[in-house]
């Protein structure tokens, strides 16, 4: 029996195939192995040509989804690269319970992250390869991300709020974890459950209701 493709193929060639269709990549949902491997540090395996040309198609396929990140292994790369951005457009009574602000496109190459201090926040999360379902995760309020940019650039920076939510959850792709491995059981909603019910700034009602703990 023949191995899936993301084993056979070479990473650049992998990558070459997806781009050679138009329009956003296919995003890769749960229960394929690539989601579940530590995807792989990226030391040149595409060309600087290559990977701009993959960093765009990430950024149009996030952005068509539409998402806040995408990782690599979403679209069935294991490279430890991912893309994040965040207009935030939300209400000002969201933006200020979330520390939701916006943030502009960034590439994310070989980023790891630690906890800054131990205060944790909870709230819902949401993931393009699980799609229909939110969970509420508890995480790290403030993260030190490092790693490098997309020209090689090393990146040492602190983010608080919903900006480190969002790195932790794609970091968290590169290292074949999923948002429900770190999620409330019980808090696990579907899209219309979502929207009829729990669209509070903060799950506090959801953890009252379904008897789940918060931080």
């Amino acid at each position: 029996m023949g191995s899936p493709s993301d084993h056979v193929a070479p990473l650049a060639e992998r990558v070459e195939e997806l781009l050679a269709a138009d329009g956003p990549l296919p995003i890769v949902a749960a229960g394929v192995p690539v989601l579940r491997r530590a995807a792989a540090p990226f030391d040149g395996q595409l060309t600087p040509a290559l990977l701009a040309r993959f960093v765009e198609a990430l950024r149009v396929t996030m952005r068509a989804a539409p998402g806040v990140g995408l990782a690599a292994p979403q679209v069935g790369v294991g490279l430890r690269i991912a893309v994040i951005e965040d207009p935030a457009p939300v209400p000002e009574e969201v933006r200020t319970a979330r520390g939701r602000v916006p943030q502009p496109f960034r590439v994310l190459v070989n980023p790891r992250y630690e906890a800054v201090g131990t205060a944790r926040a909870a709230f819902y999360e949401g993931c393009l390869s699980v799609p229909g379902y939110q969970a509420v995760v508890a995480r790290p309020a403030e993260v030190r991300l490092t790693g490098q940019d997309g020209t090689g650039r090393a990146v040492d920076e602190v983010f608080t709020g919903w900006p480190a939510r969002i790195v932790q959850h794609e970091t968290d792709h590169l290292d074949g974890t999923l948002y429900l491995d770190r999620a409330e059981p019980r808090s696990l909603a579907s899209a219309p459950a979502m929207e009829r019910l729990w669209t509070q700034p903060t799950p506090a009602l959801a953890a009252e209701a379904l008897g789940f703990p918060l931080p």
